[in-house]
């Protein structure tokens, strides 16, 4: 059996994911980072961007999260976000309408939100 480690995705608003995985991958204000089971302790500051996590069934959950924490010990991985929302909730044609919309008012947050969005959905 592959090593694990327990995740939890809360957002302010909800629980949004837990189970046991063999890789996360979040991007934090350090740049991109993969948490696998046994990594050193970690504090660190969640970039807007997608999360993708291995589940330990081999399966992979993406999320688009906007800012928050994560940490790492004892083989439990917690991902606090301010906004954070699985990638089968988005709903495609309402995100590029938002990002569409971000791009005509030049409103640089609201698109980085709506493209970390599409990514998380699409996976580019």
């Amino acid at each position: 059996m592959a090593a694990e480690l327990h995740v939890e995705m809360v957002a302010a608003d909800r629980n949004v994911w837990s189970g046991e995985a063999t890789l996360v991958v979040a991007r934090t204000t350090s740049g991109d980072i993969g948490v696998m089971p046994g990594h050193q302790p970690l504090l660190g500051v969640l970039e807007s961007g997608p999360v993708t996590i291995r589940t330990s069934d081999g399966g992979t959950v993406v999320a688009a999260v906007h800012g928050g924490f994560i940490s790492f010990a004892d083989n439990k991985l917690s991902l606090l976000a301010e906004i954070a929302e699985l990638a089968d909730e988005i709903d495609v044609q309402r995100a590029e309408r938002a990002l569409e919309r971000a791009k005509a008012e030049a409103d640089a947050a609201a698109e980085r939100r709506a493209d970390v969005r599409l990514r998380a959905v699409t996976g580019h």
